[in-house]
């Protein structure tokens, strides 16, 4: 038993099934040119980086394979590991664009059709040629930077030390002058107990 909709449906109208496999032919036909055209177009793609001394220029393709390579007069000067270290890198940041680069065909292209494959296709160019990271930002001047906000009620230095007490050693303390009595010549034999004006 078969219901009002699918297969059923088709086999009793035949024109009616003809003309949704056309339609079903004809959309893969043109979802074709259109895979067609990202195709074409990514293979024009080259994508070109030059060195940071302008010494050394490289061009890639869109699967990462190196077009060309052009040198100045000034390599001359350059040692062969220099050299050499200087290639790699600036091919290496040619081919860091190459998954934006074909991220922007298909989406010319297909809009927003088929957002599954491409993001895995993307995911697998950025994996195969990383993309470069950003360049360093120069360093601010010191004064640029933040700095703790000064203490308005700065905190309480320690009080001084005490003076150092006197030395236990009484040899070490200065001593003081003892005052001597004054010596009286008249007092001769007389003691004490001396009265003149008594008997």
């Amino acid at each position: 038993m078969s219901g009002p909709g699918g297969f059923a449906a088709l086999g009793s109208d035949p024109d009616e099934a003809e003309r949704r496999i056309e339609q079903w032919a004809q959309g893969f036909a043109q979802k074709a040119q259109r895979y067609q055209a990202v195709r074409e177009q990514t293979e024009q793609i080259r994508l070109t980086a030059t060195g940071p001394d302008g010494r050394v220029k490289v061009t890639v393709r869109a699967d990462g394979s190196v077009t060309d390579v052009q040198f100045t007069e000034k390599i001359r000067s350059m040692p062969l590991q220099e050299l050499s270290a200087q290639i790699m890198d600036t091919m290496r940041k040619a081919q860091s664009d190459i998954a934006a680069k074909v991220g922007e065909v298909m989406t010319e292209q297909l809009g927003d059709e088929d957002q599954q494959t491409r993001s895995m296709m993307l995911d697998n160019l950025r994996e195969r040629f990383p993309e470069e990271p950003d360049e360093p930002e120069a360093e601010q001047p010191d004064s640029g930077k933040w700095a703790p906000p000064e203490d308005d009620d700065p905190k309480p230095r320690p009080p001084a030390a005490p003076p150092a007490p006197p030395s236990a050693n009484p040899s070490a303390a200065p001593k003081k002058p003892q005052r001597r009595r004054p010596v009286d010549d008249d007092d001769g034999d007389f003691g004490p107990d001396f009265d003149p004006l008594r008997d």
